[in-house]
């Protein structure tokens, strides 16, 4: 298979994620099938396991480049993508070349026949990434859970640590005792002998933690912490707290105080995994090279142009009090929002305080289980704000930006199929400019 043939394969197979965004299902059986016929890929090197509704994919970058600045070879699984397919399946956070990809997914392809049942469009990737890193000979996978977690694909595997970040709104259909109802799936990824880093803090949820099994359990806010958590410039500046040691004036380059909580959780889940402290020089090295893609990131200027990847109404929540923080705005604002239908767009709108932007730009973001921007549209000009839709999101994107001046600020949030739209397009529109650049030297 090459890389086109490969995806073709890959695409031909149901896609949950993309059209239902629910579990696999209730059992775990096809995927250790697929494992097993690969020769159980995933046992070949030891895990750090990540769930959480809000905050795992910026842990798993965090936890990633501790382990990397301590000298590991470090595969990372995540979902969903921004831009790439390939994003998914890293190693030392560098996306799986198209061959390697196209070659990891081949590997399934080459054993569907001896599986009961065709395997879904994320039970192959999942089984690709696992075959990928023992091929490449990783000493640490850092897996994201890819929704909820007991019965999530990456659940085959016995994790060292397992890390839960935050439990909020996304997912469910807000009936009484949901969050009891995810706190329970979500702390399957548990395993006996495992090390739980618990960052929700939420008493009434404890009993549910307490009794998950763990060898031992480090609790956000008792046994680990930020503290002294306060902007600095380009990003914050803060001390952590874990039960290994302290790390006093770590700068972290991104924005958002909720962005110390998943340092804080990171650091304490590598020093589970080593089980002593980091050195505060590897700390502070390690950080110092973090990027997260599509997490109040800034791909332009004069006009201001961030994206954040605020999908639920908690994440809307952070991006406005990050905004209030970090981003002083002497012209106007914009917002480029779109959503999918299982969110509530005045939900997430009154999250965002939309009434402190001056336009909204609706846009349906290319999903099957996108919300229509008219429907958007609706909500927001029922909140006295104006607005207008232009379906396509870079096509948004690029209203706003054509109505904005050079001190204004462009916000593009909501579904990560809007953001990663908009953010491929500054790529490409990048690397032309670098390309040109190149010629005029030549």
């Amino acid at each position: 298979m090459n890389y086109r043939e490969a995806l073709a394969w890959l695409d031909r197979h149901i896609n949950l994620e993309a059209n239902a965004g629910r579990p696999q299902g209730a059992s775990l059986e096809r995927m250790r099938q697929i494992a097993q016929v690969l020769g159980d890929p995933h046992q070949a090197y030891p895990a750090i396991h990540l769930t959480g509704t809000n905050g795992k994919g910026s842990v798993a970058r965090m936890v990633s480049e501790l382990l990397r600045a301590s000298g590991l070879r470090v595969g990372t699984y995540t979902s969903p993508h921004l831009e790439r397919i390939n994003e998914r399946i890293a190693v030392d956070l560098e996306p799986v070349a198209d061959d390697e990809l196209a070659a990891a997914i081949g590997s399934v392809a080459a054993v569907e026949s001896l599986i009961d049942g065709a395997p879904s469009h994320f039970e192959i990737l999942t089984a690709a990434a696992f075959a990928h890193f023992a091929d490449v000979a990783v000493d640490v996978a850092v897996l994201e859970v890819g929704l909820l977690g007991r019965y999530d694909c990456t659940n085959i595997v016995d994790a060292d640590v397992a890390v839960l970040t935050r439990i909020a709104a996304d997912h469910t259909d807000g009936a009484d005792g949901w969050r009891q109802a995810i706190a329970e799936e979500k702390v399957g990824i548990v395993k006996p002998g495992s090390v739980f880093v618990l960052g929700e803090t939420d008493p009434e949820l404890r009993p549910i933690f307490d009794s998950a099994g763990a060898a031992r359990t480090v609790v956000r806010g008792d046994d680990f912490d930020a503290v002294d958590n306060r902007l600095a410039v380009g990003g914050r500046m803060v001390d952590l707290i874990t039960p290994w040691g302290r790390h006093e004036e770590v700068f972290l380059p991104v924005h958002g105080s909720h962005q110390a909580d998943n340092a804080a959780c990171a650091v304490t889940a590598v020093e589970a995994f080593f089980d002593r402290a980091l050195d505060d020089e590897l700390v502070t090295e390690a950080f110092a090279q973090l990027t997260i893609p599509g997490r109040l990131e800034a791909v332009a200027h004069s006009p201001s142009v961030l994206l954040d990847c605020a999908h639920n109404p908690d994440g809307a929540a952070s991006l406005s009090q990050a905004l209030d923080e970090s981003f002083a705005v002497l012209g106007s604002r914009y917002l480029v929002f779109g959503c999918l239908a299982q969110q509530d767009p005045a939900e997430m709108l009154a999250a965002l305080e939309v009434n402190r932007f001056d336009l909204v730009v609706v846009c349906t973001p290319d999903s099957p289980r996108a919300r229509p921007a008219s429907e958007v549209a609706a909500v927001v000009d029922g909140a006295g704000v104006g607005v207008e839709v232009v379906n396509d999101p870079v096509q948004a994107a690029a209203r706003a930006v054509a109505i904005a001046d050079e001190e204004d600020l462009v916000v593009v949030a909501g579904s990560i199929y809007a953001v990663g739209a908009v953010r491929a397009e500054y790529s490409r529109a990048a690397a032309a400019a670098l390309a040109r650049a190149d010629e005029e030297l030549l």
